[in-house]
């Protein structure tokens, strides 16, 4: 079974991948964690067959399953998760989602199924970040230094302890992953399928093509291709919620977007509703802030209107000039769209493309070498993604989601723009697919290969 990917994953280390659908492979494919969520988004046994909170909510012990082995054959112990999660706290890591765990006193496995997590404030709830982070072999990985885990070998050639085991990685070209015939019944079993690979193609052309030719089972199309792949018999589409909230994050680092006046007056230039109709073809809604409406956690807050008016007003005059960052090597639509509407207020707008990694340098990387970047932002369910993107932008963020929230309302260190549905086209010869807020991956396990219906 084939899956296309934009770009190659970037390895399969849980501590330091971003991207989203490599976070998926750790959690869903090759690795396990502690729980995981069910399609109704409770969380659900996984290597964790069971979990208790003290009466105080400060300690929360776990007892692991036992029959859980690595592709070398040894065991999945409670070691393993304590240097995981150890690692994860340590900031020399530059684990992704380290301020999730700040809350966390200590790590303990005082026997090789029991871990015991203390915490300094007692805790509602299971930590969302329990669910997204993937276990690591500490057997191959602790004689690694935590600042050094970015060029360790085994994120090139893993050794796993999911429902598939690694076979191959081509970079830049594909992942292969075959069955694991030892996985446990209780943890679900082996897949039904034999082999999922992740093949990358990164024009959306070249993947419609592939698709419509059986070449690729799984392709995430553009809205615009949606109804040419409906009228093939052959094929399917899928759309579903995601939290992927794409705006314009701004450097207040610098000019112009030190100055609030100007992010606003950016934002008042937008027509968001255009953006949704035309470039998302409806498969999107705006977004007022980073959270979509509906899902945990969200707070509601006052639209920004499309109001060009008053974005000439603020801007009294004043021309600046921005360079628009973004990622591809195409026709850049979304980005002429509001290059067209900034520069009817007054803005002068250049827009430049980068590849992927260079994009992600000069926006992620320390020196943070932007002046504003159109983006995609991956979320996770427990809202730890909000915290994080105060270094992006470089207005401190609070940790407490609400105030978040409201701080990006308030203060516009990013002009969301709107909330995608994600849209993938599938081969009808794949049956047990579905696709939610947990991602595109969640039920992989129950895929499986057949003639169409």
């Amino acid at each position: 079974m084939l899956f296309a990917s934009g770009a190659d994953l970037q390895g399969m280390n849980a501590l330091i991948t971003r991207m989203p659908l490599a976070k998926q492979v750790q959690r869903y494919v090759l690795l396990t964690t502690l729980v995981r969520y069910d399609s109704t988004l409770a969380p659900q046994p996984y290597l964790a067959r069971t979990w208790a909170w003290s009466g105080d909510g400060r300690t929360l012990t776990f007892h692991l399953h036992t029959d859980v082995r690595w592709q070398d054959g040894v065991p999945t112990t409670a070691r393993d998760v304590q240097w995981t999660l150890e690692a994860a706290r340590d900031p020399a890591t530059g684990y992704p989602r380290a301020d999730d765990l700040a809350n966390v006193t200590s790590v303990l496995a005082p026997n090789d199924s029991t871990l015991v997590l203390r915490f300094f404030r007692r805790t509602r709830g299971l930590p969302d970040v329990l669910t997204d982070l993937a276990i690591l072999p500490s057997h191959l990985l602790d004689s690694v230094p935590h600042d050094r885990l970015r060029q360790a070998d085994w994120n090139e050639h893993p050794v796993g302890n999911g429902p598939f085991r690694f076979v191959a990685h081509d970079p830049h070209r594909r992942w292969v992953f075959a069955r694991n015939p030892d996985f446990p019944a209780d943890l679900g079993g082996p897949p039904k399928l034999d082999r999922f690979i992740v093949v990358v193609v990164d024009e959306s052309t070249a993947k419609l093509a592939a698709l419509e030719g059986g070449e690729l089972d799984f392709a995430g199309i553009n809205a615009a291709h949606v109804a040419f792949v409906r009228r093939d018999p052959h094929l399917a589409v899928l759309d579903y919620p995601m939290i992927f909230p794409y705006g314009i994050v701004f450097n207040t680092r610098r000019p112009p977007f030190d100055d609030r006046s100007v992010r606003l007056a950016a934002l008042l230039a937008l027509d968001r509703e255009e953006i949704v109709a035309g470039y998302a073809f409806g498969f999107a809604q705006v977004a007022d802030g980073p959270v979509p409406p509906g899902e945990p956690g969200y707070v509601p807050v006052p639209r920004v209107p499309f109001a060009p008016d008053s974005a000439r007003r603020l801007l009294a005059g004043r021309r600046p000039e921005v360079e628009l960052l973004t990622v591809g090597s195409g026709e850049a639509a979304l980005e002429q769209m509001i290059q067209a509407r900034m520069a009817s207020v007054g803005f002068k707008v250049s827009i430049r493309q980068l590849e992927n990694g260079a994009f992600t340098d000069r926006v992620n990387g320390p020196r943070h070498d932007f002046t504003a970047a159109v983006t995609g932002i991956p979320g996770d369910l427990g809202l730890g993604f909000l915290a994080p993107l105060g270094q992006l932008t470089g207005m401190p963020v609070p940790a407490d989601p609400a105030a978040a929230q409201r701080l990006f309302s308030r203060e516009l260190p990013v002009a969301w723009l709107y909330h995608p549905r994600g849209v993938n086209g599938m081969n009808r010869r794949i049956h047990g697919v579905r696709m939610d807020l947990r991602g595109e991956l969640a039920t992989v396990v129950r895929w499986e290969a057949g003639p169409p219906p």
